[in-house]
Formats: structure tokens, sequence, C-alpha cells
């Protein structure tokens, strides 16, 4: 069935180009039309009170998104002009200024302290106003809303908070991610130039390869949306990870085009003869991004599902677009073939197996260190450290906290039925813990005392809602720090003392949460990708031996990779170990078993241990060195171009996880392959033994080959 397919394919090359074209329609509206989720924090579970606080807030009190708009050193009337036209903003529920309660020409030395520690800096040459938004801070409507009001700031106005935060990012990923793609598509453009031997095989893979990656994109649609960092880095892992398979097949054609006389039978051959290896290859790939997919934390079920399409459909266009695409324009391809700029590794590969027991104790040795080293690595959950500083967001957010005390802020929502007392007496409590700054709430506004019936609607709206009550407190702490999050702790032990449903949230809430979401997430992601690809490689070579080895020496890699972080102080995100530990196991596997199957086939051939291992690592090389160079040049050119740590931080450990992988297999996993043979072959079946289908297949490969002799 697949050899009528290949050769129906082979046979058809236009149509196959036409019926790729016309799916690209789709692909690309799909693409267009796919919404894109900036709000990381809108990816941590239901479950979580701080996430149910949120809800409330949206829902109830419309506060979920706030931001914090701050005025330096302008006129009172200037202020209030402001706030009057960021409220006719669609999007803009309501903005709490101090003429939300009192006369806006009252001099700020008379008003009362509580409103100066709230809407004034330390100074008080700095004001701030909170404006509130109709929807949830991550919907297009808030985003846009943000949008209109930096258009209506000057040099002397700054706005922050979350979902300002938020905005920004949209911003940058809008205008940066052509650039990044471009940049990485030019740099792997590059890599294959110097690694082929050919100047027109590269546009050629390219193009059958952009067109699996618009496939990919083009589909999400039907998943409703995706995240930033999946729009941001789905298309360069894609390209990195799938171009090894283009390099395949289009090497099988050429060694078929030796055999066989017609280069279409030849080339259905070599489709048939890759098409079983390419998809055991991908697998392995596949089951690590899958793995991703068992985060609570669901942004890693985000990037993990749309990877793993992106492999499959790479793999469909790799055996369908890209054969149809080489005999078309194959004339081309001869015409500008080069002398290959593969250097040769010959002398590296006799220093390694002359030093294969030294190599082997290294390895082993680095084992230890690398796993303990790579465990210390700190990891910042706060999006402002995402962020290159000089953005409004995070400068606005610099000066909440150096001006304001407001580094953070939490909310505590409880029953509007406490006694007055209690809430006073919950208030002070607050009040007395470390690094609380202030207290915005209804009592602190205007007093217990104060009839609901005087009080303007944007304080009532702000303060209470449907039987609930609103307090905010103001923190010294930042984000995602021990001393926030040992706060946070204490303030929902207090709030519970006095309503056992009361909810704290915010940012530093929320980020506390995420802090044992993600390194629950850590820990069983990385367990499954292990298990996972452990008994696919137990299955493919039908061994316990090999599976141990193979994947010792790829988290031998990612340790080295994660600890090279720690030892220069390098800023890691809390989703960072996460996907190296997936996408670089998954991706980069495919390394360690090439070199394995080469070494397995030497053996088979009959031809002695020694020199089979050198044969195999000869051979491996190339395709290790060209897949390990696209998939560095790739995600190295988003990390020179990118502004976005997170992203920034991803393609670094990424680009350099390549090459520290590839590294490790070829000078530490040969000598081992080598000095464990004896225990493989004894506990793996038939490893050196060629099996008798495959005395078949031979039988099968010479008639087919008479036969093509007898048709030329």
């Amino acid at each position: 069935m697949i050899k009528k397919l290949a050769l129906w394919e082979s046979k058809h090359p236009k149509k196959i180009i036409i019926i790729a074209l016309i799916l690209l329609i789709p692909s690309l509206l799909g693409f267009a039309f796919t919404r894109v989720n900036y709000d990381i924090m809108s990816y941590l579970p239901d479950t979580l009170e701080s996430v149910q606080g949120e809800q409330v807030l949206d829902e109830k009190f419309k506060n979920s998104g706030m931001s914090m708009v701050i005025v330096d050193s302008m006129p009172a009337k200037y202020t209030a002009e402001l706030k009057s036209e960021i409220e006719k903003i669609d999007g803009v529920s309501s903005v709490i200024w101090t003429d939300t309660i009192a006369d806006s020409t009252i001099p700020v030395e008379i008003l009362p302290d509580v409103m100066k520690d709230i809407f004034y800096s330390k100074d008080e040459s700095k004001t701030m106003m909170l404006v509130q938004y109709e929807e949830a801070g991550s919907s297009d409507r808030t985003l846009d809303a943000i949008s209109e009001i930096k258009k209506l700031m000057n040099d002397k106005v700054l706005i922050s908070g979350l979902t300002a935060i938020t905005e920004d990012i949209k911003e940058i990923c809008i205008t940066q991610a052509p650039l990044y793609v471009a940049f990485a598509v030019i740099l792997a453009f590059i890599a294959m130039l110097l690694m082929t031997d050919s100047w027109f095989l590269p546009p050629v893979v390219l193009s059958a390869l952009g067109m699996a990656i618009l496939y990919n994109m083009g589909t999400n649609i039907f998943i409703g949306e995706i995240s930033f960092v999946t729009q941001t880095l789905a298309a360069i892992l894609q390209l990195g990870v799938t171009m090894d398979y283009s390099i395949f097949l289009v090497d099988r054609y050429h060694e078929e085009k030796l055999i066989y006389g017609d280069r279409r039978e030849a080339m259905a051959n070599a489709i048939v003869k890759s098409i079983t290896a390419l998809t055991g290859s991908s697998l392995t790939t596949i089951f690590g991004f899958i793995a991703l997919m068992f985060m609570q934390f669901s942004m890693g079920f985000d990037i993990g599902f749309v990877m793993a399409k992106g492999i499959v459909f790479g793999l469909v266009t790799v055996v369908t677009i890209l054969p149809a695409l080489v005999l078309l324009t194959e004339k081309y391809i001869d015409k500008f073939k080069h002398r290959s700029l593969m250097p040769d590794f010959s002398k590296i590969n006799n220093w390694v197996f002359k030093h294969k027991k030294v190599l082997a104790i290294v390895f082993v040795v680095l084992l230890i260190p690398s796993f303990f080293i790579q465990s210390k690595a700190k990891l910042y959950y706060s999006m402002d450290k995402a962020l290159p500083q000089d953005l409004i967001s995070v400068r606005g957010l610099n000066q909440l906290k150096d001006e304001f005390g407001m580094a953070s802020s939490q909310f505590i929502i409880f029953d509007d039925n406490l006694p007055a007392g209690e809430i006073m007496q919950m208030e002070d409590a607050i009040e007395e813990l470390d690094g609380v700054t202030s207290i915005l709430s209804y009592n602190s506004f205007l007093g217990p005392a104060i009839p609901s019936s005087i009080i303007p609607d944007e304080i009532l709206k702000i303060c209470k809602a449907e039987g609930l009550q609103l307090m905010m407190v103001n923190s010294e702490y930042s984000t995602a720090t021990d001393e926030l999050n040992d706060q946070v702790v204490k303030i929902e032990k207090i709030a519970k003392a006095y309503d056992p449903n009361a909810l704290v949230t915010g940012e530093g809430a929320i980020s506390k949460d995420m802090v044992v979401t993600t390194s629950r997430d850590f820990t069983i992601t990385g367990i499954v990708s292990i298990a996972a690809i452990f008994i696919l490689i137990a299955i493919c070579f039908k061994s316990l031996s090999i599976p141990i080895i193979l994947v010792l020496s790829i988290e031998l890699a990612i340790w080295l990779n994660l600890s090279l972080s720690v030892i220069f102080k390098s800023q890691i995100s809390f989703i960072d170990p996460t996907v190296i530990n997936c996408v670089q196991l998954g991706a980069t596997v495919d390394y360690a078993i090439l070199l394995t199957t080469r070494f397995r086939e030497e053996l088979q051939n009959g031809v002695p241990k020694n020199d089979a291992v050198l044969k195999a690592v000869g051979a491996a090389e190339k395709s290790i060195l060209q897949s390990a160079s696209v998939f560095f040049m790739a995600t190295f050119g988003v990390y020179l171009v990118c502004d976005i740590t997170l992203i920034k931080g991803i393609c670094a450990l990424l680009a350099r996880g390549s090459v520290i992988s590839a590294v490790v297999i070829v000078v530490f996993t040969t000598p081992i392959l080598y000095l464990c043979e004896s225990f493989i072959d004894k506990t793996s079946l038939d490893w050196r033994c060629i099996k008798p289908r495959k005395k078949k297949n031979k039988k099968a490969f010479e008639k087919s080959t008479e036969e093509a002799e007898n048709n030329a």
C-alpha cells in the first residue's frame, strides 16, 4: 500500500504541489484568525483559590485587569483632564483618583493621610489613578483600551499593572515575531548551505517545511487560541526539529538513484525505506512534546499539543511534498552542486576511541554533580523580569515600587456581612505585617460610620459588589520573592480567620501558587517524558540496556545545559526547565538512536566491533551535525533579536542544548556503546543477528533492481 502511494506521488509531482498550494489558503486564513493569548497567568488551573479570586474580581468587581496610571510633577488640572479622557475610552469601566472623593483643587498637604498614602508618592511629586475595565485583563477589548490610554500619555505619564505588562508583551510579539522567524530561517538557510552539497537544495527543503509550518499554525484555529510563547516558538522549533527528516529523505534518494535507473522509482523506494525510520524517529520527539501536555499549568498543554501536531505535519510533508519538489527541481539541484563544507572528524573519532575508557569514566562522574547543580537553578516567576526594562509598564512598575511602596498588590475578597468591627480588626492585623505599606478598602476610604447612600458610585463599585467586599493590600515586597510568598500566606491566614470563605488573589498570590504548580509539573513531565521515550527505545531496539544508555546520555546533556545557567548565573524562567527537559530530550535523543542503529547495522554486517563503532560514528556524525547545526542556528537566531526574556531564555537553552547533546553523543555515548556492547548483546534481542525477514527483503530488493534494469 505504501509502495503504491509512493509510486503515485513520484509519478504525479505537479498534482501534489497543486494540492499543497491549495491547502495553504485555508491554512493562512486559520493562522490569521487564531487568537493569541498574552496573559501567562490565565494558564493556571481553576482549582487554585487565587485563580478563583481573579474570576470573582473579573465577574463581580470588574477589577482583575486594574491598571495604575502614574503622573509625574504635573498640575492637578492636567491629571483631572487626563482622568476624564481615559474614562471616555471604550472598555474602561471607571477611573479612581482623589477627585472621586474630594475636590481636585484641595492642596495635597491637607488631604487625609489615607488618600495621600494611596494616591501620592512618598515625596508627593507623583500621583496615581486606578483604572478599571469592563472585561477581563487579557481580553482584546481591555488590551485595546490600554493601547488607547498610551496614546493620551506624554513623557510625564506611565502606566503599569499586570494588564499593562500583558499589552506590552502583545505589542512586542506583533512587531517582532516576523523578525524572529525571518532571522531563524536565514540562519538555518546558511547552515544548510554549508552542510549540503547544492546551493539550490536549501530553498527547496525550506519551502516544503514552510508549508508544514503554515499547515500546523493554520489548524490552531480549531483549538480556539494559543499562547504568545507557542506563537513565537512553534515555527522555529518545528523547523529545527523536522529539518533532519528532510535531509534523511534526500540522502536516501541519492542512494536509491545509484540503484534504480528511473528517478521516480528511486524516489518511491526512498520514501518507502525512509518512512519507517522517520516515523520511529519522530515518535520520540512527539512523546517529548506530549509530556508537556501533562502539566497543570496549561501553557504546557498549549505548547505540547501544537508542537506534537507540528511534528506530524512535518513528517507528512517530508514524505509527500518534499519528494515532489525535489523531482520537479532536480535539474537545478544538480546544476548548482558544490563541494560540501562538512569537516572531516576522523581524527576526533580516533581520539575518542583511543581514550574510550577515560571518557566513559568522565561520563559517569559528570552525572551526579550535573544533576545536583542544575537542581539549584533559581527561577523567576515575575513577568516584569521577562521584558526589557525600558518598557512603559516596567518603568511604571519600578516607580510603584520605589515611590509608592507598591511592589505588588493583593486583593482580599470577603463577606460584606461581616461586622464593621471585625473588618477593622482584620485590617489592623494585616497592616501590622512586615512589608505592608497601605490598605485600600471601604473603611480606609471613608470609615464604617458613613452611610452607603452618600458614597460615590465609583467607590462602591471598587469596594462592594453582590454581597462581597474587596480590600486591596499593597506591599513593598516584589512578586515571587520568598518575603512576599510568606506575607501572602499570613494574609490568607488572617482573612480566613474572619471569613473561612475569603479569597486572596493578585499577582503575588497567583505567583505563589505558580511556584507550587510548576514545581509539580517539572517533576511529572520529567517522569512522563523519560518513561515514554525509554519504552519507545526499548521496543524499537528490543533491549533493556540501550534505553538506559541513550536516555542517560541525553539527560546528562540536559543537566549540563541547565548547570551552565547556574554556573554563569543566567536568569531562568519558571517554564524553562520543564520545556528543556521535554524538548531537548525528545528532539535530540534521535542523535543517539541514529548512532546506535548504525552501530547495530555494522555489527550485523559482520564488521568487527572496533571498526563497527568507528564506521557508525563516522556515518552518523554527518546527520547529527546537520540536524544540530540547523536547530542551533534557528533558535540562536531568535535569541539574538528577541526582547522578551522569557522567549530569549528558552531559545538560548535550546540552542546550547542542541550543541551539548551532539557533543555528548559523539564523545561519550560512542565509547559507552563500545564498552557495553557485550552487555547490550545479552540484554537485547537480535542485536548482532540478521533477522530472517532481512534476507527476504534482500531478495525483493534484488528482484526490483533487476526489473528496473530491464525496464531501463
